[in-house]
């Protein structure tokens, strides 16, 4: 008779002060506006603390997005970008990751991301780091993710010319994210 493998659940939650949700577009066409959200949760779960096996749901809250320009804040915060009136969260959840290649620990992660009612699937790339104990005896774990989306296929699609060719506001939208997970208690 064989027996099933016991697997134990992990929930792992977001250590804000140790992260940041950020993000870059052009801006003039040459240079980067940088920004960030403030406000996330996300729930989090592997099997054991194996971080190849995650389970992630991230919602982000819309409205605190910071590009350290307010008026630049509102604009996005406007029906001409996230419209977050009315579509108060831009939610990510996951649905598979694999890892990339035979060495270390990088991974692509696939999932459904959904922003201003429009979801569409993303893949971006994941580096984990190893799960180790804090000086205070917590498990932490590290985290990086990037990737790029194109804004218009989520409907945030304003823009203005320039005079000299061009647009304001590039289309591609880079995602750099750095996450320390901490093990729920």
């Amino acid at each position: 008779m064989q027996t099933a493998a016991i697997t134990t659940k992990t929930n792992w939650v977001i250590d804000p002060i140790h992260s940041q949700i950020g993000f870059k577009v052009k801006h003039l066409m040459f240079t980067n506006v940088r920004g960030s959200f403030k406000n996330y949760t996300a729930a989090i779960s592997t099997v054991g603390n194996n971080l190849a096996t995650a389970e992630i749901h991230l919602i982000i809250d819309a409205a605190s997005i910071n590009t350290n320009d307010d008026q630049r804040d509102g604009h996005l915060r406007s029906a001409d970008f996230f419209d977050v009136s009315n579509f108060k969260e831009i939610t990510f959840k996951s649905i598979d990751l694999e890892r990339e290649g035979n060495v270390g620990n990088n991974y692509v992660l696939r999932g459904d991301l959904t922003m201003k009612g429009v979801t569409r699937p993303v893949k971006m790339y994941v580096e984990f780091g190893n799960v180790m104990k804090d000086p205070w005896g917590n498990e932490k774990a590290p985290v990086h993710i990037e990737g790029k989306i194109n804004r218009k296929d989520w409907g945030l699609a304003w823009n203005a010319p320039l005079e000299a060719g061009g647009v304001l506001v590039g289309e591609d939208v880079a995602i750099d994210i750095d996450i320390q997970l901490g093990k729920q208690q």
